[in-house]
């Protein structure tokens, strides 16, 4: 599954979902690289 998270204020990362951490940060996989940040949430109307 794909998510994107945001690891800085103006930068976002999409790509392979890896975990969830207890916290509620997300660990994703670019490119056989991990990053962890926070997972962005979808605005439902």
């Amino acid at each position: 599954m794909f998510r994107t998270i945001v690891i800085g204020s103006c930068v976002s990362i999409q790509g392979l979902l890896v975990r969830t951490l207890t916290d509620g940060r997300v660990v994703i996989q670019v490119d056989g690289k991990t990053y962890e940040g926070v997972p962005v949430t979808q605005k439902t109307s």
